[in-house]
C-alpha cells in the first residue's frame, strides 16, 4: 500500500461518512427527543399526513435548542433526509441562503391549502436577521393555518432566552420544546466501542481516549474513523493499536 495516498483516502473516508439520519443519531439523553421524531416520520411512511387530535400541531411544529454538537443539525438534516426519500417537498432554511427563504414564501399559498405533505426545516434561528425573523414569522403563521404542513426549528437557546422579537419568540413554543443535549466521553467511546464491535474490530484500550484528544470530537468523523480504522486494518493485517491510528492519521 502506498502510503502517500493515505491522508487522501481519508479524507475521503470522512467525507463519505453516512448521510444524517435517525438511525444513526446517538440518542444520549435525547431520547424523548428523538423517539418523538422517529414517530413522526413513521407517520409520513403511512401517508399519515395530517396528524389526528386536539394537539395535532405538536407533531407539526417542534423547536429544539442545544449547544454546539449536541446533535441540532444531524436532526434537522435526518428530517429533510427523510423527507427527500419520501418525495415531499422539502425547504432547509439558514441564516446564510435567503434565496431560499424568498422561494418558500411564494408557495406558501399552495403549501398550506395542500393535504400532502411538505416540511421545512431552519437551522441557527438565534443567528436570523431582522429580515428573516420577519419570513419566519410569516411562514409559522401559514404553518399554523396549514392541513399537512411541518416546521422543525432548532437554535442555541429556549424561545424565551433567544434574542428575538418577542412575538416570535412566543411562536416558536407553540409546538414541541426540547433541548438537545451532548454526549459526554464515555458516551461517545461507548458508542464507538459498539460501532468497532458490528464490525468484528478489535480496538486496543488506548485508541479511543486518545482519539478524543487528539482527533476530531463530533461524531460523524468519528464514525468516519472507524470505518477507516477497519479498512487499514484489513489491509495491512495488523490490529488496530495507537501506533497503527498514528500511522492512518500520519501524526507524530
Amino acid at each position: 500500500m502506498n502510503k502517500d495516498l493515505l491522508p487522501r483516502q481519508f479524507a475521503l473516508d470522512i467525507a463519505q461518512a453516512p448521510k444524517p439520519s435517525l438511525s444513526n443519531f446517538l440518542t444520549g439523553e435525547n431520547a424523548a427527543l428523538h423517539s418523538t421524531l422517529q414517530d413522526v416520520v413513521k407517520a409520513w411512511e403511512l401517508k399519515q399526513a395530517r396528524p389526528a387530535g386536539e394537539n395535532a400541531l405538536n407533531q407539526r411544529w417542534m423547536y429544539w435548542w442545544g449547544a454546539e454538537g449536541s446533535g441540532r443539525t444531524h436532526l434537522l438534516d435526518s428530517l429533510a433526509n427523510a423527507a427527500q426519500v419520501l418525495g415531499f417537498q422539502h425547504f432547509a432554511l439558514n441564516p446564510n441562503e435567503p434565496s431560499t427563504w424568498v422561494k418558500l414564501e411564494d408557495q406558501l399559498t399552495n403549501l398550506g391549502a395542500s393535504h400532502s405533505a411538505s416540511v421545512i426545516t431552519v437551522d441557527d434561528v438565534d443567528c436570523l436577521n431582522d429580515r428573516l425573523v420577519a419570513s419566519l414569522f410569516r411562514i409559522l403563521n401559514a404553518v399554523q393555518a396549514s392541513q399537512a404542513m411541518y416546521i422543525f426549528m432548532a437554535g442555541n437557546a429556549a424561545p424565551g432566552a433567544l434574542k428575538l422579537r418577542e412575538d416570535l419568540r412566543t411562536r416558536l413554543g407553540w409546538g414541541l420544546v426540547f433541548q438537545t443535549h451532548a454526549l459526554g466521553d464515555d458516551e461517545k467511546i461507548q458508542a464507538l466501542e459498539q460501532s468497532a464491535q458490528a464490525r468484528g474490530l478489535v480496538l486496543s484500550p488506548e485508541v479511543l481516549p486518545w482519539l478524543l484528544n487528539h482527533f476530531y470530537r463530533d461524531m460523524p468523523s468519528l464514525m468516519a474513523l472507524i470505518d477507516a480504522l477497519d479498512a487499514y486494518s484489513l489491509e495491512t493485517k495488523r490490529a488496530v493499536t495507537l501506533p497503527l491510528v498514528r500511522t492512518l492519521l500520519e501524526t507524530k
